[in-house]
């Protein structure tokens, strides 16, 4: 009998044993899935936070501390207002409002300071955050920085649009090259010819600039001189009469890494000339002069024998007009533009530096 119970107790004990081991494997996954999934966010590369309904930061993983620059010792504890800038602060409750309805929001683009208070453009998502009884508490936010993404887009819209600009343009500038040629082809071969010859010229001229839309990074090996860029550019425009465009002063060599813009910026202004100016009339001259006054390079681009208008070209400040720009701020350069009876003269002044490659010694 007394064995019987405490056989009866033994098994019991081994029963609830069995029980408790039971209860400690079902709850050890969990630990450990907690643990893993605390690890994935701590390790994250994005920024990972966490906010209460009333907007104050509760979390802030090491991916937080990359992107925005503050610890998580600087940022829990604070508003996530801290974050925005002053002109966006209207997004803020308009995403809690979201939050409390229990909705998500997905890949919300728009921009957020640092703590050095540059600007970053990241993409949100934002999720409510339930307890164990469905209420929610709060919300999480995931940031992706998006600013390389922003500025690869933006490069590329650039290029794009320049690349459609600039086959427009090659449109406008086969036309004037027909018209010049026929000017002095005395037969249809000797059109057919010439036509060939100059359009070689035309590609030629407009590789140079290719780089700008295509990255070819072979290209930066190659250098020049900014009057061989001249005469590689207004090639395309020669009709063989002697001393159409002339160049005067010392020619100066282009670092590799600077001939894109430099042809981007003189190739503008032979097509205005050939569609508007100096080289769309078979009068028309161009001189150019380079003259080195200091650390300074002064450039006059002066049209002359061309169409006699006050103010002669695009009525509109396009695609060109812009491109101008950007190129002159890359520059650091000025440009003025001074209307001739019969021309137009264009003066550039730029540093000596801008002919070098970024950081490369000047000489004398």
């Amino acid at each position: 009998m007394a064995d019987r119970e405490f056989g009866s107790d033994g098994e019991g004990a081994e029963t609830r044993l069995q029980e408790l081991q039971a209860s400690v494997d079902a709850a050890q996954p969990s630990q450990d899935a907690a643990s893993f999934l605390a690890a994935i966010v701590e390790s994250s590369d994005d920024a990972i936070v966490s906010k209460s309904l009333q907007g104050i930061i509760t979390t802030w993983n090491k991916g937080a501390e990359r992107v925005f620059g503050y610890t998580a010792a600087e940022a829990i504890g604070r508003p996530i207002t801290m974050l925005i800038p002053e002109d966006r602060l209207d997004e803020e409750p308009a995403i809690l409002a979201r939050i409390h309805a229990g909705e998500r929001v997905d890949h919300f683009e728009t921009i957020r300071r640092r703590k050095d208070g540059s600007l970053l453009d990241i993409s949100l998502t934002i999720s409510p955050i339930r307890n164990s009884h469905g209420k929610i508490i709060g919300a999480s936010k995931i940031a992706r920085d998006i600013s390389e993404r922003k500025r690869a887009a933006e490069r590329q819209d650039l290029l794009l649009r320049e690349m459609h600009h600039r086959v427009k343009n090659l449109f406008a500038i086969t036309g004037s090259i027909i018209t010049l040629a026929a000017r002095t082809a005395q037969t249809p071969g000797e059109l057919a010819s010439t036509m060939k010859d100059r359009l070689v010229a035309l590609s030629q001229a407009h590789e140079m600039t290719l780089p700008s839309f295509t990255g070819d990074e072979a290209f930066q090996e190659r250098s020049t001189t900014l009057f061989q860029l001249l005469a590689s550019l207004l090639s395309p425009y020669d009709d063989g009469e002697e001393g159409r465009w002339r160049f005067h002063g010392e020619d100066v060599p282009i670092s590799a890494e600077r001939v894109t813009s430099l042809a981007l910026l003189f190739h503008e202004y032979a097509t205005n000339a050939v569609k508007y100016g100096s080289l769309s009339s078979a009068e028309g001259r161009l001189d150019m002069t380079l003259a080195a006054r200091g650390e300074t390079f002064e450039i006059s681009w002066l049209e002359s024998g061309g169409r006699s208008s006050s103010n002669t070209g695009p009525k509109d400040a396009g695609f060109g007009t812009r491109l101008e720009q950007m190129i002159v701020r890359t520059l650091n350069a000025e440009v003025a533009r001074d209307w001739l009876p019969d021309g137009l003269l264009i003066k550039l002044s730029m540093p000596r530096a801008a002919f070098a490659a970024p950081g490369e010694p000047q000489g004398g």
